[in-house]
């Protein structure tokens, strides 16, 4: 007759396995060392995406020269056209608020709330680009949200996480006109009230970076 198995032995297997998975989803919801954002005082990278309401396709320039083969044969910033989400254009002359997400989960509540303090804050642009974004579903969510004053971008291939160093969804960065950041990014959806705040702060730098330049003129 042969000797039974430990009965142990199956609840070690099983503690391997919730070790395991333990080990997985730490790995998946960890930031990245390092990833948090562009840094304030530093430039956010310049693009062009499609936007969600145009007819365009492909995928997002990021060069900053011309000729830079899959980045873009024409600089980001001299792309324009009505279909064309120019980043350059949006932080040129006017404070820029910038997320960028995925349409997943509660991620896009933070555009609702673009959308909201739009009316308040008219000197600034609001903008959003999904990384990763199909037109079908985001032109959902726009009609969904009534994101009339916030315009959405795609980002088909995911090119500006690595360059937006993106590490949470979503990442709302502010930005002075000029294209400087102002203060550092949002890592998760804010309150209304914090997101106002930030976007209070950031017109208020906008203001005082105007006047220095007005004094030195």
């Amino acid at each position: 007759m042969s000797r039974p198995e430990p009965r142990y032995g199956r609840y070690v297997g099983l503690l391997a396995l919730v070790i395991l998975v333990l080990i997985t989803v730490n790995t998946i919801v960890t930031k990245p060392n390092g990833a948090k954002g562009v840094e304030p005082g530093h430039a956010i990278p310049p693009f062009a995406a499609p936007l969600a309401l145009g007819t365009l396709s492909g995928d997002v320039n990021v060069a900053t020269h011309a000729g830079e083969g899959s980045a873009g044969r024409t600089p980001a910033c001299a792309v324009h056209g009505p279909g064309v989400l120019n980043v350059c254009a949006l932080y040129r002359g006017r404070p820029l608020v910038l997320a960028l997400f995925v349409d997943a989960g509660s991620c896009p509540d933070v555009l609702g709330q673009m959308q909201a303090l739009a009316g308040a804050f008219p000197a600034v642009n609001f903008a959003a680009v999904a990384i990763k974004g199909e037109r079908g579903p985001l032109l959902t969510l726009i009609r969904k949200r009534g994101l009339t004053s916030v315009r959405v971008g795609i980002d088909r291939d995911g090119v500006l996480a690595s360059l937006y160093r993106v590490a949470s969804c979503p990442q709302v960065s502010f930005v002075l006109p000029g294209g400087v950041v102002q203060s550092p990014a949002l890592l998760d959806t804010p309150s209304p009230r914090a997101l106002r705040a930030r976007v209070a702060e950031l017109v208020a730098a906008a203001g005082r970076e105007a006047g220095r330049g007005a004094a030195s003129r």
